[in-house]
């Protein structure tokens, strides 16, 4: 759906889902809040994926290539395995990103008393293919609210965690009746999804897993009806790209 914008677009909940019963992912892609556009990504931005695991569920060791893989965890753990012996635990304090190049294995989990899990899984297009595979896990600065948290981007940001494209991801949690400018940067586009709450955005309407595309460098403030959790993306369009990725592609 276009806006009253020219330049904001808004998507509705994805119907693209799959429910594994105690694993279940709803696949949001960017490039289809534009219409007619031919890619379901929007540059280096392949896919979020919003996923839920309940206690005492096993995603067993698999394998990514040619995929930037962050998991951003507000709500519950995530306990990952890999093959190069890392055992890390993602929460709300800490943010991993998978560098999965060439090959990475990994198993995710949840442990009996470990509370449900709802988390963001997001598949970043790296700019060359079969790059060394890395990962990063680091603790993340605490929120402040109605401020944006600068996350990761690429190895020339400030942020603490990095991928291999041009994307920067930023969340932020609003007070009701609070208001916040999207993040910008010349050159870059913004995608945004909200996480939790009810927003408006240049007088659109968002609500809980809907998402919108700013293009053409617009600044939009966001205004919070309700308590809300967002996260936004500046995401370089024309950023070269790999299309090879397990995921995301």
């Amino acid at each position: 759906m276009h806006s009253d914008s020219a330049s904001l677009y808004k998507a509705p909940r994805t119907n693209v889902s799959q429910n594994q019963g105690k694993f279940r992912i709803h696949l949001n892609f960017p490039g289809r809040n534009l219409r007619d556009h031919e890619d379901h990504g929007y540059g280096p931005l392949a896919t979020v994926v919003e996923s839920f695991m309940d206690p005492d569920t096993l995603i067993s060791m698999h394998q990514h290539r040619n995929e930037e893989i962050i998991s951003w965890v507000p709500e519950g753990v995530m306990r990952h395995d890999d093959g190069e012996g890392n055992k890390l635990v993602t929460d709300p304090e800490h943010l991993m990103v998978m560098g999965s190049g060439s090959g990475f294995w990994h198993e995710e989990r949840t442990l009996t008393d470990d509370p449900p899990l709802r988390m963001l899984q997001i598949f970043v297009r790296p700019h060359s293919l079969d790059l060394p595979a890395t990962i990063q896990h680091e603790p993340i600065p605490d929120p402040v609210a109605n401020e944006w948290r600068h996350l990761f981007g690429p190895d020339t940001s400030d942020a603490p965690l990095t991928v291999r494209n041009t994307v920067d991801f930023y969340d932020v949690r609003l007070d009701a009746e609070s208001s916040v400018d999207l993040p910008s940067k010349a050159g870059r586009d913004v995608y945004f999804y909200i996480f939790n709450g009810e927003v408006t955005a240049d007088s659109t309407h968002f609500d809980t897993t809907e998402s919108g595309l700013l293009v053409d460098d617009d600044t939009v403030t966001v205004t919070a009806e309700t308590d809300a959790v967002l996260v936004a993306f500046l995401v370089d369009p024309d950023a070269p790209v790999t299309r090879q990725g397990t995921v995301g592609r």
